[in-house]
């Protein structure tokens, strides 16, 4: 059996050679971007979507982020931290047997037609008979769903990966009909536009696009915001946003707030809840590449963030000052130990030194060594929004997030014992 022969044979029927399997096809010419595209052709057809309905399993949707950390990660760290993100999609939930599906005419039309009319099979198979789909074809189908906030607003986000996910994998005609066809699956799934009904309603008669302009200065007016944010019940919350959009105001300041709000929301979260709550992170940071200024889509957002509950400020955990210097090592330390009050500790002291990218890359590190099976790949998927949502950030903002997300993988650690694993047969002589 040759060595693709056996990876695709891991991949359908995964078994204690996966990862052996891995290594040798990453050490193969390109092996490491073909492995993936020959993991993702065959397990869309193979997992059982509908099993997991009204939520989505995360082992494809990871992979995208899993590839943007690369350059925060050692060879080593980043190799395991595929292979076990790999070794995730392959175990989820399979169909009695593959789907198959008649390609249809590759047509926007039909397409649309089909999401409408929620149809996914017969989305899925339109979307089987384009002829190369590129990152364009997803964002246009983003743009479709991005009204529908099903699943927490999973319809955009996974449009929006996995179409950067096919350019990552340099735009493969199969591997992107099948990463097209599960987004336009999803997309024609069971809607949900209550959030974007209500806030469209307030904004009526009104341009609903967000003004430009900075955050302001005045920390008293950024936090009303955020309080607005956290603590209303969502009737007035959207009564609040939609009379600051007709006053003006600015997208910089409604995105800083709710990165605050949604940091807020991180701290309060029980240990069985923090994978949910950070799915803020990575919607805010998808809506800040896709949403544009549109005040109805943000306006989703805040009730996303609302969604989740506040302690009393009193009761929530609180960073420790470091006992000794701040460096990265500590943090990735008190991480893995699961230190919660030390790692925000370092994680804000290392950020207001300026080292925001050395934290991020701790961080990316901890994520690396965990079993994403026991978070969903939540983890992965937080890291990397917090990765883009950075250079967007005043520095104040950028602090708490920072913080925030050190408490998150502090508190959600899971066995490292796969990853062991995969360091083993990643090792090379």
């Amino acid at each position: 059996m040759s060595v693709i022969e056996r990876w695709q044979s891991e991949i359908e029927r995964p078994t204690e050679g996966f990862f052996a399997a891995f290594a040798a096809r990453i050490g193969e010419p390109d092996g490491l971007r073909d492995g993936v595209r020959e993991a993702v052709k065959a397990l869309v057809p193979l997992i059982d979507w509908e099993a997991y309905q009204p939520h989505v399993p995360h082992g494809i949707l990871g992979l995208r982020s899993v590839l943007r950390l690369r350059p925060r990660l050692a060879d080593p760290s980043f190799h395991r931290l595929l292979a076990v993100q790999l070794h995730m999609a392959a175990h989820e939930g399979r169909r009695a047997a593959p789907l198959k599906a008649a390609a249809g005419s590759g047509s926007w039309r039909n397409l649309e037609d089909f999401l409408r009319a929620r149809r996914p099979g017969l989305a899925y198979a339109e979307a089987q008979g384009f002829e190369a789909p590129t990152p364009e074809d997803f964002r246009r189908l983003g743009l479709l769903v991005a009204p529908d906030m099903a699943n927490v607003g999973h319809k955009a986000v996974l449009a929006d990966h996995l179409g950067d996910l096919v350019a990552l994998l340099d735009q493969p005609r199969a591997t992107g009909r099948r990463l097209l066809g599960l987004a336009a699956w999803l997309a024609a799934a069971p809607e949900d536009t209550f959030w974007h009904r209500r806030a469209a309603a307030r904004l009526e008669g009104v341009a609903p696009a967000l003004a430009d302009g900075d955050v302001p200065s005045q920390a008293a007016g950024l936090e009303a915001l955020v309080r607005e944010v956290c603590d209303l019940g969502l009737v007035e919350l959207l009564d609040r946003l939609a009379g600051r959009v007709k006053a003006g105001l600015p997208l910089a300041e409604l995105r800083t707030a709710l990165v605050l709000a949604a940091s807020e929301k991180v701290l309060d979260a029980r240990r069985d809840l923090e994978g949910k709550t950070a799915w803020t992170f990575t919607y805010l940071a998808t809506l800040g590449r896709t949403g544009g200024a549109d005040a109805r889509l943000w306006a989703q957002a805040a009730a996303l963030v609302n969604l989740f509950p506040t302690d009393e400020a009193e009761d929530r955990v609180r960073p420790r000052p470091p006992a000794g210097p701040a460096t990265p090592e500590a943090l990735l330390d008190a991480v893995l130990d699961a230190e919660v009050p030390e790692a925000m500790g370092l994680a804000q002291a290392l950020a207001q030194a300026g080292q925001g990218d050395a934290v991020l890359s701790a961080l990316a590190e901890a994520a690396s060594r965990n079993d994403p099976s026991f978070n969903h790949t939540h983890q992965v998927l937080a890291v990397v929004a917090a990765d883009e949502l950075q250079p967007v950030l005043p520095a104040t903002a950028q602090t708490a997030l920072l913080g925030a997300l050190a408490k998150n993988l502090a508190n959600s650690q899971g066995s490292g014992d796969l990853g062991h694993r995969a360091d083993r047969a990643l090792a090379r002589p």
